[in-house]
């Protein structure tokens, strides 16, 4: 976490990254470039078997699960043109700005949510949004990303009955996503209100709006997946929904509305305080001048006497043996009396 060190001064606590720690996905470094690393990217699809009431990985033709990542053009022309995906709606799988929507097609369903982009170092406190692409067919479930992350981990996972348990826990496991990265921008800008109430510099007010940022993000981005909630439950019937399956979506529908709760509060908290946090950095500033400007005068009075003695000018008692200790004397009596006057006076206080 170099960069957040350089930014902050200070290293995010243990708590921060215990907390992402929870979910593996939530703080991950950057691979490094290479045309290898590119060209796998660039071919990276898993299949899946459920097996046993658990997903495994198997590379079968069959498989129920089709996983792409960052898919290339042939695979692209494959999903466009042999699994009849709508060309638009699966750019949309790929493009962070979009919306999440349903979409029904003659042959499946397709789905766009909304899922917190990995987060790294570079990113410098900006907590960004990614979509994905779930499409329902009849027999199998095709998920296409735009970057090679882990998925079906955690304990939703655990037990699994059919493709349909899978696409909703997709989106459960989104919104458990979308909670961690919330407490720890939660956490890191408690870290920065510490640094805001001793500081006189703008970065962490700007780190702070970078934060702020993001929360907006996350408010859209929730508020679209719960869209794409209610009318999964308007369609679950027409989909062969179970009434387990059911179940769980009225419990997705729940845990989607508490997260975009919090989401809610936290960047209200964030914006309503935030006129109070420049008022800090100002104040604090403000106390620093005045106390230069006490130092000032604190040195000022001594410094004009010492002054006045030093001019090349005649003036009584020149050659008298102890005339520096009187000229001290006197710088020292005036520096007395200045600060008596201030404490007196309390011009500054």
């Amino acid at each position: 976490m170099d960069a957040e060190q350089k930014i902050l001064g200070m290293t995010i606590p243990a708590l921060v990254l215990s907390c992402a720690a929870g979910h593996p996905a939530i703080l991950a470094a950057p691979a490094p470039f290479s045309p290898k690393n590119e060209r796998m990217a660039s071919i990276m699809l898993k299949k899946y078997h459920i097996q046993g009431k658990k997903i495994i990985e198997n590379g079968e033709a069959e498989s129920e699960v089709w996983v792409y990542s960052n898919p290339d053009e042939n695979e692209r022309k494959y999903l466009v043109n042999e699994l009849k995906l709508d060309e638009h709606t699966f750019a949309s799988a790929l493009d962070p700005d979009e919306l999440s929507r349903l979409e029904s097609e003659p042959d499946h369903t397709a789905i766009i949510i909304k899922t917190p982009k990995n987060y790294s170092a570079a990113d410098q406190f900006v907590f960004k949004v990614a979509s994905a692409g779930l499409f329902l067919f009849h027999k199998r479930l095709v998920i296409v990303m735009a970057e090679d992350i882990p998925i079906f981990i955690g304990k939703p996972f655990a037990t699994l009955d059919d493709i349909h348990e899978i696409l909703l826990k997709m989106i459960y496991n989104s919104i458990i996503h979308f909670r961690e990265h919330l407490k720890v921008i939660n956490m890191i800008s408690d870290e920065i209100e510490k640094k805001i109430n001793i500081s006189m510099e703008n970065k962490y007010l700007i780190n702070m709006f970078t934060l702020e940022k993001s929360l907006v993000y996350y408010l859209n981005a929730v508020n679209s997946n719960g869209f794409v909630l209610e009318r999964l439950k308007l369609l679950g019937e027409r989909l062969g929904f179970s009434q387990k399956n059911k179940e769980l979506l009225d419990d997705i529908i729940i845990e989607n509305g508490q997260c975009y709760r919090q989401a809610e509060i936290n960047s209200n908290i964030l914006a309503s305080l935030m006129d109070a946090r420049v008022s800090i950095v100002s104040n604090n500033l403000n106390i620093l001048m005045k106390t230069l400007a006490a130092i000032t005068i604190f040195l000022m009075v001594p410094t004009l006497i010492v002054s006045i003695f030093s001019m090349n000018v005649l003036f009584p008692g020149r050659d008298n043996p102890h005339a520096f200790w009187v000229i001290l004397g006197l710088a020292i009596a005036s520096l007395g009396g200045v600060l008596y006057w201030y404490k007196t006076r309390k011009t500054f206080k």
